[in-house]
């Protein structure tokens, strides 16, 4: 197949005063997928479903990107005070996106709240501050070092088995949030030696779907942390050659 396509969803903010309303997402994540022989396509936050549909037709797979987090009371849940929650307009259409995804089996890669979502969506839950709820994790976030870091603790036979291999690894961390109970379907493919869950795969054959809670795309990466998307992207190739022969 020529390149494939590979859709993004972006942050958002409202207008305020004489800034006008905008969409944007961090370099880091469009690039990777540049350097990874694909073709990065930024998606705005419709609100039709059947937009949303037409958007999936164009894309082969979807990189749901991270940001501020995800409001717990669209789950039923209580708001946390150390909550920042994302821009309503992005969230409304995240959530239902990442539905759409999900039901189509579209090849997805959630990072941080992209991650989450992608676990909320199909059916797993939230730890909504990890300092309360696991008192005994390790620090995820420093406010004062951007450039803080954990080691993380792999899955023989993941695909993140196969990024990293043998060694230890050590992964930037930013998070204050973190899946709590996994979607059916998922298996933890990494997590830090505290217990907090740091990758999730799922197990199927017929959807290629990955979150990693560190980000990949970001300064603070390892050049190796690169692997990630290429294996995203043979992933995205190899669904596009089976629903072909399918056809």
């Amino acid at each position: 197949m020529s390149k494939p396509v590979i859709g993004l969803n972006a942050d958002y903010r409202a207008a305020q005063g004489d800034t006008p309303a905008f969409s944007y997402v961090g370099a880091g994540y469009y690039d990777a997928i540049i350097k990874a022989d694909a073709i990065p396509l930024i998606l705005p936050p419709v609100a039709d479903l059947d937009d949303m549909n037409q958007m999936l037709d164009i894309v082969d797979g979807m990189l749901m990107v991270g940001g501020a987090d995800l409001d717990p009371r669209r789950d039923g849940w209580m708001l946390h005070p150390t909550i920042k929650p994302l821009d309503p307009r992005r969230e409304v259409f995240d959530r239902a996106l990442a539905r759409l995804v999900c039901e189509r089996r579209v090849p997805v890669f959630g990072i941080g709240a992209g991650m989450q979502l992608l676990n909320v969506t199909m059916g797993g839950n939230l730890l909504l501050h990890i300092p309360e709820d696991r008192p005994d994790a390790l620090p995820h976030r420093d406010a004062i070092d951007s450039q803080h870091r954990h080691t993380l603790e792999i899955m023989p036979g993941s695909l993140l088995d196969r990024v990293y291999g043998d060694g230890e690894l050590r992964v930037n961390s930013r998070h204050h949030m973190a899946v709590d109970e996994l979607a059916e379907g998922f298996a933890v493919t990494a997590k830090c030696p505290d217990g907090i869950i740091e990758a999730i795969e799922y197990q199927g054959p017929e959807w290629f779907a990955l979150g990693t809670q560190f980000h990949p795309e970001a300064n603070t990466a390892s050049a190796l942390d690169m692997r990630i998307f290429e294996e995203f992207v043979i992933g995205v190739k190899e669904n596009h050659e089976a629903v072909r022969l399918v056809a």
